[in-house]
């Protein structure tokens, strides 16, 4: 493994600092995880050299919501055009026989795809642990992470109110509040790394309002802010959830998670907000409170429209997602941007989603969200998770005006030629280097038609 890389001659080298430098032909040097030189024409050594020459390059993206078990039910015919709450009901019948090789493999699948388009740090959201055989889930996530050579947030997710309580999820995917506070715990204590490049964290995430009692999410706030880590879950994505919340507990769904603490500590984001409005937006942006924006899972569900374009000028944290891969469906984190640069000119004008806002949102809002400090923008001194992107062929002809831009206009390959995450590259010419590709495939496929049967 190449203990020092050059990247050489970019055609433009996106360094996404504070006064978002756009370099031509410039070089970066690393060694070992990290960042050690920025500049033009380096004269420096080093084991392994890329040749940068018509690529743009960029932070690697930051994915802040994902469900990755859930790359084995994509397209399924009777949940294509279903909205949230029939889509659930539908697939947890499914979801509820996945056993600990599906999550295994699920998560090289989604995982790979993120690297594959220029993503090298995501969060997942796991909350689905069916009653038997369940218990090393995240554990097998977190493998599936290091081996692939991904930089991992593990969300340990949960519900804990079950169809018989009047929540949607099938009562044996559920699980008490000791149980799930005491796995908690165990993953938090085994895996949780604060150190600087940490490639491995974890935090608190119950599924959302109507799977979960008010005492989980009273008591994930406080164990979060006890052991220092960061929590999430869904809310105002579907007015469906809003209707819920106000029959159940006379309150809004942000209302309802300020009253159980989850707007206290600025640990907190929330996956969608598709329907906060400006006055909750002024309370999110006060108390640091992130959204996941993920627009595509928004459209393909009929959700709506997440107001980002006000999120942003409220000063709200703000960073992508390509969520769930059964609503979707893809891992496809560059097209998630070109959808986000897009679905705002309908929402809140032409003008009001320019593509450098959106690749903030994808490196240094995503940074914020996690509460990272060392990964979201090329500086000397911070992780060497880099995307390259080649912008040689006939589909970016006639764009090179504006190189960045055009990795959101044009194009028709959202594969990378490099990702590099913490220094090591793990997609080589744009196939993945650690795993491969064809056998995870047919084995994912397999297991695929197994648990739909």
């Amino acid at each position: 493994m190449e203990k020092s890389i050059l990247i050489k001659n970019s055609l433009k080298l996106v360094l996404m600092d504070d006064k978002f430098t756009e370099m031509e032909n410039g070089d970066i040097y690393i060694e070992g995880p990290e960042i050690k030189k920025i500049g033009k024409n380096l004269d420096i050594k080093a084991d392994y050299e890329i040749d940068a020459s018509n690529c743009l390059v960029l932070p690697g993206f930051i994915n802040t919501h994902h469900h990755l078990y859930q790359t084995l039910t994509r397209n399924l015919p009777k949940a294509q055009n279903a909205k949230l709450f029939d889509w659930l009901v539908y697939l947890y019948d499914i979801w509820r026989k996945i056993d600990s090789n599906g999550i295994y493999t699920s998560a090289q699948v989604g995982l790979g795809e993120l690297l594959l388009t220029g993503c090298t740090t995501s969060s997942d959201h796991l909350y689905l642990f069916p009653k038997n055989n369940s218990e090393n889930f995240i554990d097998r996530e977190i493998e599936a992470a290091s081996e692939i050579g991904i930089r991992f947030h593990a969300a340990r997710g949960s519900m804990s109110r079950g169809v018989s309580d009047g929540g949607l999820p099938p009562d044996d995917v559920v699980q008490k509040e000791d149980v799930i506070m005491k796995d908690c715990e165990r993953l938090v204590d085994k895996y949780h790394n604060k150190d600087k490049f940490a490639m491995t964290r974890v935090l608190l995430a119950p599924c959302s309002p109507f799977s979960v009692t008010t005492e989980l999410l009273k008591i994930t706030a406080l164990m979060a802010k006890k052991w220092d880590i960061k929590i999430h879950t869904h809310l105002a994505e579907t007015c469906d959830e809003d209707d819920f919340c106000i029959k159940l507990h006379k309150m809004r769904p942000l209302d309802y998670m300020e009253s159980v603490g989850w707007l206290e500590n600025g640990n907190a984001w929330f996956a969608h907000c598709v329907y906060i409005n400006e006055e909750e937006a002024g309370r999110m942006a006060k108390t640091g409170t992130g959204v996941a924006h993920c627009p595509s899972s928004n459209l393909r569900l009929g959700s709506g429209i997440a107001p980002i374009r006000m999120f942003l000028d409220k000063k709200v944290p703000v960073g992508l997602a390509v969520d769930g891969s059964a609503s979707n469906d893809s891992s496809d984190m560059l097209a998630e941007l070109r959808q986000a640069m897009l679905v705002h000119r309908i929402k809140s004008g032409a003008a009001s989603m320019p593509a450098r806002d959106v690749f903030r949102m994808a490196t240094r809002g995503g940074a914020e969200i996690l509460g990272r400090n060392d990964i979201g923008s090329l500086e000397e001194g911070k992780a060497a998770d880099i995307a390259v992107f080649d912008l040689s062929g006939i589909e970016f002809a006639g764009s090179v005006s504006d190189p960045l831009a055009s990795l959101l206009y044009c194009g028709m390959n959202h594969k990378t030629k490099y990702t590099i995450v913490n220094g090591k590259i793990v997609v080589k010419e744009g196939r993945l280097v650690n795993i491969d590709e064809k056998k995870l495939a047919e084995k994912a496929n397999k297991i695929a038609s197994n648990l739909i049967g």
